[in-house]
């Protein structure tokens, strides 16, 4: 009899964990916490819950159909003009929205290894370069230029697990009362000023390069319909436990109860008096890990993104392939490395990916309804119900974001 083992065959769900738990999601976390304490939990439950959804249906397209999500789209629009606009919309938001976020996404590695190499800067007169950003950056381009996916699903899960231990021993290290995070995890409420706040908490899970990474990565793991049990188990164990390290974050931030938290750096330096060093280390090991694993997979996915919309043939070592995935971590590496804040560039980013979110979502909810294309494992009305409840709150989100985007 084998024994049950929670993380055999998992794969591409855990890169898809690795995706959308980066920077953006600690920081978002931590001002969940601080400012909230545990009552916002329930945002995170409902994010993870539509996160499942969609990436399971993601990853049910990738398995069955043995196509990346841009290629099904492509494929089932006869018309050439909509497939100019689909392309040009999903290519021009995923490769300008990644590499907007991939500099925050080499910073919030940086800021991990910070209280162990303190002094970062290297000063060539007025000139100032961040040496670990391009060290971070190097990681990430040999980890990718390799091409080989095994080597890159050991490294990403590796890089998970630690990620995940680091943050839940910080959790565990506050001491929370358990009661009241039950009740914040299972019972909504919307605080004075919460909105914003819930809004980002499910924006920066429920990620929509994480449609295109996860239907295209399965194809590299699996090939046959009779896989489709591992599949499911390595979405739902990946899928969960990051909502679990998400989760551990706000319970972090909730013991320091201050509105300065702005980002993941201030909840290290206010868990420090609290709870010593260690929890600043243990903070900043998951920082790191969170940082590296999400500048990895956010190339990864751009690269995914411009070979399916673009019917490109070869596999991760083609060299258009590589072109794309460089082009973005370069993007990232030097906006890091110099200290830049590419506002506009980053609200584009939100504007493109508020708008892409739902456009997606229903591209992929049209394309899993198709008999031609996914034979007997089209949705099930379920499925179906809980599809589109969740693409009405996308769009719902959306707007509202796209509003306080112009408002701003």
């Amino acid at each position: 009899m084998s024994r049950f083992n929670p993380f055999k065959n998992l794969g591409p769900g855990t890169l898809v964990a690795a995706a959308f738990i980066g920077p953006g999601t600690v920081t978002m976390c931590s001002k969940a916490g601080a400012g909230f304490g545990f009552s916002l939990l329930w945002a995170l439950v409902l994010s993870i819950f539509a996160t499942l959804v969609l990436q399971g249906m993601a990853a049910r397209l990738g398995l069955i159909h043995q196509k990346g999500l841009a290629q099904a789209v492509r494929g089932q629009l006869k018309s050439k003009w909509a497939q100019y606009l689909s392309v040009t919309l999903i290519v021009s938001a995923i490769l300008i929205g990644n590499s907007a976020y991939q500099a925050g996404n080499i910073s919030g590695g940086v800021l991990g290894l910070q209280p162990i190499f303190p002094e970062t800067q290297i000063n060539f007169g007025s000139f100032s370069l961040n040496y670990l950003a391009i060290v971070l950056g190097a990681i990430a381009f040999i980890v990718l230029y390799i091409g080989n996916y095994k080597i890159l699903e050991k490294a990403l899960v590796t890089l998970v697990l630690l990620m995940s231990i680091s943050f839940i021993i910080t959790a565990i290290m506050t001491t929370p009362d358990w009661g009241a995070v039950f009740s914040g995890t299972f019972i909504p409420s919307l605080p004075n000023n919460s909105l914003l706040i819930i809004i980002g908490l499910i924006g920066t899970t429920v990620v929509p390069y994480n449609l295109f990474l996860h239907a295209s990565l399965v194809q590299e793991k699996w090939k046959d319909e009779s896989d489709l049990k591992k599949v499911r188990k390595d979405t739902v164990v990946s899928i969960l436990l990051g909502g679990i390290v998400s989760m551990a974050i706000v319970i972090s931030a909730a013991a320091i109860s201050q509105n300065t938290i702005q980002s993941a750096a201030d909840l290290a330096k206010g868990l420090e008096p609290l709870y010593g060093d260690f929890s600043k280390y243990f903070l900043g090991i998951g920082l790191f890990a969170a940082g590296i694993t999400s500048a990895i997979t956010a190339p990864l996915a751009a690269a995914y993104v411009a070979k399916g919309c673009f019917g490109w043939e070869g596999n991760l070592k083609s060299t258009k392939f590589r072109g794309v995935w460089a082009f973005v971590l370069i993007v990232g590496v030097i906006y890091a490395a110099l200290g830049s804040k590419p506002t506009d560039i980053i609200t584009f980013a939100q504007v493109a990916n508020g708008l892409l979110l739902p456009i997606i979502a229903l591209f992929l909810f049209w394309v899993v309804n198709k008999s031609n294309v996914m034979g007997k494992y089209v949705n099930t009305p379920t499925q179906n119900v809980m599809g589109i409840l969740i693409i009405l709150i996308a769009i719902s989100l959306s707007v509202k974001t796209l509003f306080n985007v112009f408002s701003a």
